[in-house]
């Protein structure tokens, strides 16, 4: 109850429950009165409605709204920085900057992805000319009409992709006629890399030996030799002439050698993740050892796995016509002619089982050729003269002795 005698006018005023006040407009009026954190409030501190909750979610929105969107650009950025798994363009920057120095650096041309694609036909298995050791070969046509052999090789990672980047450096700077010239390479397909050869018209050594559809592709034993002698000179003047050497790793197949309209040699696809700087006997006997093979396939003109073997049992017993390639008519041949082709059958045997002793070198290989098919030119030949003119360029003659016992190494003797 209030007083009437202490109100205005006596009039009696009250506030509704939660309200607190003594009710009169011009007085206190009413307000809310509450208990917040253990204390009695009044006012606005009651205010729980939810006009004012979003005002509050308003203010928070807006504070944190700017750190989200910094924090989503910071782990873009990141994920842009991080190296894509092998077979992707990579973006690692350690890989960025050793591809961007190269292409600063090369001296090649560097060929599209797409440009060889096309070239190739998609890499097309019917382009498709060797797949060794040493990675496929396809042969393919650019859109300017030249021919060109297109090398793939897979690498591991960026530490390969450099070594073979290099690789291809040193062998775009040598300059040799029987070295199928380096057009240039594609690094815009993450670690496998391209290296694109001159190919010429006349195809691979391998077609020639084992294609006997058509006379066209025949080849006597003067071409034969002339091929055996170029070969032997390449090799020998990259491992003696070329610092660091260059081995090729690979030519067990006569698929890496090109042949020009006049069946001079053009060596390619070489074994561009090898080492040059390995020591020991290992790279000279792949390489003398592999020649040897190449010998035989060129005398035989065949490539079965079982010709070693078969081959030296046959020269032990001195029945190597039996394996001399039929179309070479090894009994209508003039004594001269077989005996040239017994002594090349002598060398191969020679580098099979000595190549990886060091006891023969690629150079004494390639000298003891070099005499055989200048004897077989009779002085008049182009050819003969090309390749006096490989050697006389060169130290590689200086380092044998030019007298006659030097020059055929010692015959097999005993059990094989």
């Amino acid at each position: 109850m209030v007083s009437a005698t202490t109100v205005e006018a006596g009039v009696r005023c009250s506030c509704q429950d939660g309200l607190v006040g003594d009710g009169f407009a011009n007085g206190l009026g009413c307000f809310k009165s509450c208990i917040k954190e253990g204390q009695e409030a009044y006012g606005g501190e009651c205010d729980n409605s939810p006009k004012r909750s979003q005002r509050k979610l308003v203010i928070v929105a807006g504070v944190l709204a700017p750190v989200f969107i910094l924090a989503s650009l910071f782990l873009f950025l990141c994920i842009l920085k991080r190296p894509v798994k092998s077979g992707a363009f990579d973006i690692d920057q350690a890989h960025y900057h050793s591809t961007m120095s190269f292409r600063k650096a090369c001296r090649t041309r560097l060929f599209s992805y797409r440009e060889l694609d096309e070239a190739t036909r998609g890499f097309d298995d019917g382009q498709k000319l060797v797949d060794g050791t040493n990675g496929t070969i396809h042969a393919g046509v650019l859109g300017d009409g030249s021919h060109i052999a297109v090398q793939k090789v897979q690498c591991e990672n960026e530490r390969d992709q450099i070594h073979v980047l290099s690789r291809i450096e040193l062998l775009s700077a040598v300059l040799h006629r029987n070295l199928a010239r380096l057009l240039g390479c594609c690094i815009e397909s993450g670690y496998t890399l391209m290296v694109g050869y001159e190919y010429p018209a006349n195809g691979t050594l391998e077609e020639h030996l084992h294609n006997n559809s058509g006379q066209e592709f025949g080849l006597d034993w003067y071409k034969r030799l002339s091929i055996a002698a170029e070969t032997a000179s390449i090799l020998a003047y990259l491992q003696c002439e070329i610092s660091p050497p260059i081995f090729h790793h690979g030519l067990k197949s006569s698929g890496y050698i090109f042949l020009d309209v006049g069946f001079s040699v053009k060596v390619a696809g070489f074994a561009l993740l090898c080492s040059s700087s390995t020591t020991g006997p290992l790279p000279q006997k792949n390489d003398v050892y592999d020649f040897g093979l190449l010998l035989l396939e060129i005398i035989s003109g065949s490539k079965h796995s079982d010709m070693p073997s078969l081959a030296l049992q046959k020269i032990k017993s001195g029945k190597l016509e039996e394996i001399v390639d039929p179309s070479l008519y090894y009994h209508e041949q003039p004594i001269f002619r077989r005996e040239q082709i017994e002594i090349v059958a002598d060398i191969a045997t020679r580098c099979l089982l000595f190549g990886g002793d060091g006891k023969i070198r690629m150079v004494d290989v390639a000298k003891e050729l070099f005499h055989l098919a200048k004897e077989s030119t009779n002085g008049g030949s182009k050819k003969g003269s090309a390749l006096e003119e490989t050697f006389s360029n060169s130290s590689l003659l200086q380092m044998i002795s030019m007298s006659p016992d030097s020059v055929h190494l010692p015959r097999i003797a005993g059990p094989v």
